[in-house]
């Protein structure tokens, strides 16, 4: 092999790319192996894309990690200033007499290098045959790795199940190397690489400080570190990591940083003049440019919706906040957001929410400790005095409606709403004084004001619909009741007085309502007389004729039990063809489960063996 052969071999060999890639021992030819073909001179150029995982010199200038650990993906550019000299053709120094792969060589002073050729001993250690240079590997078997104890040869496995996408086995390798040699910087940057791509980032942050501060001029730890403070939102301590002396992160990288410092800019200003809408297109743009597991952003995106009114999509981003532990290690430590402690900022949005769902007690649970955490931040101070006080009027104004003086719960409600305009807890609890008082119309106004904040505001949906009775606005209070049927559609409270206002609603344009009842159980027919005045009577009725041994028919039963909860308006009925053949031969009926949906005595639609869904549509069509 011709020597320029030989360096352009072994400069590949020590070629990386990706900073997310553990990181492999450098193949250290120093002059000081007596058998070391290649005399390196005092220089190194390197390229801006090295991942820079080499620090401090050897005596030949050569920069080398404390560990002498080098990623796959990077190297620096050997200049070599001795005269050529002839090279053996295969085989690399190794301290055991074992072949290694180019670029992986160990870095052991204890034992003498030992070239592994031939089939007799050399100097020290064996001599292996087929040292060819050629970087397959060979398998290990389960066995084997067990027996491993060699905490290099555990981070090289720890390597390949990474490389395989198993980071779970590679991490194993990386914890049994550290227990062996836990001074190793490389090997808990390794760890890092292998927690960042199981989404343990408060441990993968622990790892790379850890790695720092055993070498502190270690690139690769230092870039690592900073590819992860990007996806926290952490740009200021990513940016002193990424940009570590001379060192230039990956273009990538690079960009993405500033892409993501410019969004956050953005969601300051938005916050800073209280446009909400534009906050959270921003916070969504900022979370989708890769700051995918910053709490506080989150936390952002959770109080834009409350202040947009979208009070439930709030508390569901809140409950999906990614967990991280700001105390993981001093490069995230008295983090910023907003101008509070980031922790701080989570509890000052989660106590907003709280309280606008009437959780008053978490909520100044929250806020305490918020106050707790940064106790000279003003947002925060001013929020826990709204909260206490609000709080206590609205104690004030439950006792008063007790004791049914609603005038003064007025009074008290209101009170309470000058430290949170935007309560809709307290917009329904005065809504319910004024029902009291006979004032519907001011009742109404506080259940739309309530409903206009919290468009799924139980209270104030069921509060609304009686006010709308009160004020015979029978079609509103139909809507209404039908709103909230779709969403609690077991509740007999609510089927009975839809049921009630569906009649009111007719009688007032004049249709007929004679015999009209309200729902109940389904009715067991039993001759063909019942079946005929069942059927005759006013409104719609569903019949389900079936057989007690079938077991479709047994499955569907139970259902129309439920129907009949859910569309009072609607006479159920139930018809056993064994035990009334009469029937089920003048409705002409053949097949079991059969359902038929009858009107005024005539036969509006049938269908055998319908599913749920089909059933349900087809009764809510004739339901009214």
């Amino acid at each position: 092999m011709s020597e320029s052969g030989f360096s352009d071999r072994l400069r590949k060999s020590l070629t990386c790319h990706n900073t997310n890639k553990p990181d492999f021992r450098e193949l250290n030819l120093g002059s000081g192996s007596p058998i070391s073909p290649l005399q390196v001179g005092p220089t190194i150029s390197t390229s801006s894309s090295s991942s820079g995982s080499l620090s401090g010199r050897t005596g030949n200038g050569l920069h080398v990690a404390s560990s002498a650990d080098l990623s796959v993906d990077s190297s620096p550019t050997l200049s070599a200033t001795s005269p050529p000299i002839n090279v053996l053709p295969t085989g690399n120094i190794c301290p055991s007499g074992r072949v290694l792969k180019t670029g992986m060589m160990a870095n052991r002073s204890s034992k003498p290098d030992v070239l592994s050729l031939g089939t007799g001993n050399y100097g020290h250690g064996s001599i292996m045959r087929g040292g060819s240079g050629s970087s397959r590997e060979t398998p290990v078997s389960n066995s084997k790795r067990l027996s491993v104890v060699d905490p290099e040869d555990l981070k090289k496995l720890g390597n390949q199940e990474y490389k395989k996408g198993h980071f779970r086995e590679a991490l194993s390798f990386y914890d049994r190397a550290i227990a062996l040699s836990p001074a190793n910087a490389a090997y808990h940057c390794n760890r890092a690489a292998a927690l960042m791509c199981l989404k343990r980032l408060t441990e993968a942050v622990k790892e790379c400080d850890e790695a720092i501060k055993l070498d502190s001029a270690y690139v690769r730890a230092h870039h690592r570190l900073g590819s992860l403070l990007v996806s926290l939102g952490q740009v200021e301590n990513a940016r002193k990591h990424l940009y570590f002396k001379e060192y230039q992160p990956d273009p990538n990288e690079a960009q993405k940083l500033q892409l993501v410092e410019n969004h956050l800019n953005k969601c300051i200003y938005s916050r800073r003049v209280q446009d909400w809408a534009d906050l959270l297109r921003e916070t969504d743009a900022t979370i989708s440019s890769g700051v995918d597991a910053c709490p506080q952003l989150f936390a952002c995106k959770a109080e834009a919706l409350l202040k947009l009114h979208r009070l439930d999509d709030a508390d569901l981003v809140l409950s999906i906040v990614p967990k991280f532990d700001a105390s993981s290690g001093p490069s995230c430590s008295q983090v910023i957001f907003f101008g509070m402690q980031s922790e701080a900022y989570i509890l000052f949005v989660r106590a907003q929410i709280d309280m606008s769902l009437g959780r008053f007690e978490n909520a100044v649970v929250s806020v305490e400790k918020a106050g707790r955490i940064d106790p000279t931040n003003v947002e925060v101070a001013v929020l826990l005095q709204n909260i206490r006080s609000l709080c206590r009027s609205r104690t004030r104004g439950n006792d008063l409606f007790k004791l049914e003086r609603f005038t003064e719960a007025c009074s008290a409600y209101e009170e309470g709403l000058k430290f949170d305009p935007a309560n809709s807890i307290l917009y329904c609890n005065r809504a319910a004084c004024w029902f009291k008082l006979g004032q519907f119309e001011r009742s109404l106004d506080d259940c739309n004001q309530a409903l206009l904040i919290h468009p799924n505001y139980t209270k104030a949906l069921l509060r609304r619909a009686a006010t709308y009775i009160k004020l015979e606005r029978w079609a509103e209070s139909v809507r209404g009741y039908e709103v909230l049927r779709r969403e609690l559609p077991d509740n007999k409270d609510i089927a009975e007085s839809l049921f009630h206002a569906q009649v009111a609603l007719k009688k007032s344009r004049g249709e007929e309502v004679y015999n009209l009842k309200f729902g109940g159980e389904v009715e067991l027919i039993n001759n063909l007389e019942q079946f005929k005045a069942a059927v005759a009577s006013t409104g719609a009725s569903v019949v389900l004729f079936k057989t007690t041994s079938d077991i479709q028919c047994k499955q569907i039963s139970p259902f129309l039990d439920t129907l009949c909860t859910r569309y009072p308006s609607i006479n159920f009925l139930k018809v056993d063809i064994e035990e009334s053949p009469t029937i089920a031969s003048v409705e002409n009926v053949r097949t079991v489960p059969a359902i038929k949906i009858y009107k005024k005595g005539n036969r509006m639609k049938e269908m055998v063996c319908p599913s749920r869904e089909v059933l349900e549509s087809s009764v809510r069509h004739y339901s009214f």
